[in-house]
Formats: C-alpha cells, structure tokens, sequence
C-alpha cells in the first residue's frame, strides 16, 4: 500500500492576514528510501507567529519560504520506515521541513532531533523543551542577563516562548510581571506560572496597572509584541534596561513595516535608549543540547509548566496561524494529525 504524504504549499503571498487561498492542499506518494534515509509519519505540527513572516518575500533574518514548496514549520513524529544507522523505526523525532503529514529525510539532515525517551509528552518538543523553550532560554540569559532583584516584564506571557520566559526569571530571583490578553490568560501567567503580577493589556487602565506593578522601574523588558504595549513599557525602563527582542506579533500584518511600531522605532525614538537587539535561537545552535538538557529537567521537576492548545486536524493549521496571529490560542499552538 503506497504511502500518502499531505502537504500545504505556499501558492501566494499574503496581504494582511493570510487567507486560505495563500496555501495549496496536496497529496503525493512517497518514494522509496535510499540508504541512509527514513520516513517519519508526523504526529504534531508547530504553528509560530514567525511563520507570517516566512510567507513575505523581502529582506529579514532568514530567507523566505518559497511558493510551491512546503509552508515553513517544525514538525514531530515517529519513524515508520528506516535505511539509516542512526536512528531506527520506532524512533521518535523533531525535524524542521515544513507543513507535511509524512517526511522523508537523510539522516545528516542537521534540522533533526532524535528525542530522548522520558516522561515528557511528544508535543513538548515543539514547546517548552523545543524551539520556544530555547527561544526563552538564550534570550533571557544571553540577551537580557537578568540578575537577583531586577524588574523583568514579559509581552505575551502566557505565550509558548513568555510563559517561559517569566518561569526562568523567578529561578534567578528577580521580580517578574507578566502582559497578557485577558482575565483568563492573566489568571493563569500569576496562579499557575507563578509570575508576581499579570497586566492586561486589553484593559482601560493598562499603563496605570503597568506603571502600578513595575513600581521600581524595568530593568529587563522582553519583547513579543510592539506597538502600544512596548509604547507602555517604554515609558518605564531603568538605566541601563536591557530589551531582548524575539518577536513583534502586532506587527507581523503590517504592509508597510517602515511606518509600523517596531520596537527599534519605539526604543530608538527614547532620550536614553536601553541595550537592545533583534535575536534568532540559531545563533546559539552548538548549545542547543545543554539549553534542552535543562528545561527537560526543569519540566519534568515541576519547575516549568506549560499550556498547550491542540488542534486536531491538519486541514486546521491555516486557521490556528491566524488564531495564534489573533492571540485567540492560550500557550502553544500545535496542530495533531
């Protein structure tokens, strides 16, 4: 019986928010492995707010995705078939190689991670102990440097790569408040997070809640978002305050990025401007085993949890997109085939 692997191509670029008709739906046969592949049938699909920026065709910080080809995304999953010695059927794995339901690759491709057998749930993978959890890890501790007692606020918090985020602060004794959409989000970055405090930005009196919970200034700001909320934030950054920009999700739908409120616009409009940077996790690539090593260790003593949203379907994973760029997902946003 022929192996049928399901694929979404990007078919055009997106204007605004990405519609269903800037992905295509196709179904292929896989062709037989060659010495030194595998087949990996994928059991879970990332959804990320950088893949709106992959669908665009200009410059940035990694090339775009091509149209015609596989839409962006990490993927995990289970070997079914294998002509390799390094990893055997049965196997579980991570690989970065797009929005697909059945994955050949060489065993030298370096975007695959062999995941270590524990009690930790597959779908973890691609959240806390994956790509968002190091995301977390080396921009806190190589871009924001926390230190015990500082003031660290936290844009999206309730997010795959903030509620982590705020979770690694309080191990380094600082003071940590979280910016969420909503009671309920809010709710959960204090109680289960364990964050000092939670603003919600979609609240009238959001800068005086802010202003209220940061009593001692920002002495680390880490960024998710743009626009108002970095506009808020702004206004209380210490002396040398220190911004690790991730991401900038408000802004992702822009069509004119020149006019939008980046931070660097926002930060560089400032009298004293803080230290801040733009940062991809690859940039840490040869210590990405060390950073995984430690959040699975984390996660498995209790000392960071996560929420996930997961979605049946992959016909689904253009809409979770749009949810995750909307924050109408809570935690991560997986999409199970």
């Amino acid at each position: 019986m022929a192996n049928i692997n399901r694929k979404y191509l990007l078919d055009k670029r997106p204007t605004g928010m990405p519609e269903d008709e800037c992905w295509k739906l196709v179904e292929e046969e896989t062709v037989p492995l060659k010495s030194g592949e595998i087949l990996i049938q994928v059991k879970f699909l990332s959804i990320d707010p950088y893949m709106r920026g992959r669908m665009n065709d200009g410059v940035s910080y990694a090339a775009p995705a091509k149209i015609g080809e596989p839409m962006t995304g990490e993927t995990a999953g289970t070997v079914v078939e294998s002509k390799s010695d390094v990893y055997k059927v049965g196997d579980n794995v991570c690989i970065h190689k797009g929005w697909q339901t059945l994955i050949k690759a060489k065993d030298t491709d370096p975007s695959i991670y062999k995941v270590p057998l524990s009690n930790i749930p597959l779908s973890a993978y691609l959240g806390a102990v994956g790509m968002p959890g190091r995301t977390a890890y080396f921009g806190l501790n190589k871009v924001g440097k926390p230190k015990k007692d500082e003031t660290v606020v936290v844009s999206a918090a309730s997010g795959a790569v903030g509620s982590v985020v705020g979770q690694l602060a309080k191990m380094h004794g600082c003071k940590v408040v979280g910016i969420a959409g909503g009671p309920e989000k809010c709710s959960f970055v204090k109680e289960t997070l364990g964050f000092d405090d939670c603003v919600d930005y979609k609240s009238e009196n959001f800068e005086d809640a802010l202003s209220n919970a940061c009593k001692s200034g920002v002495d680390i700001y880490f960024e998710n978002v743009g626009g108002p909320v970095t506009k808020a934030v702004s206004k209380l950054l210490n002396d040398n305050a220190r911004v690790p920009i991730c991401g900038f999700i408000s802004q992702y739908n822009e069509e004119n990025m020149i006019e939008a409120d980046t931070p660097f616009k926002i930060l560089g409009k400032l009298d004293k401007k803080p230290e801040h940077r733009f940062f991809v996790v690859t940039e840490w690539m040869n210590e990405w085993a060390d950073a995984t090593s430690v959040l699975s260790d984390h996660v498995m003593n209790d000392k960071i949890r996560y929420e996930e949203t997961i979605t049946d379907g992959f016909e689904n994973a253009p809409q979770a997109l749009r949810d995750v760029l909307t924050g109408k997902n809570f935690g991560k946003q997986i999409i199970k085939i």
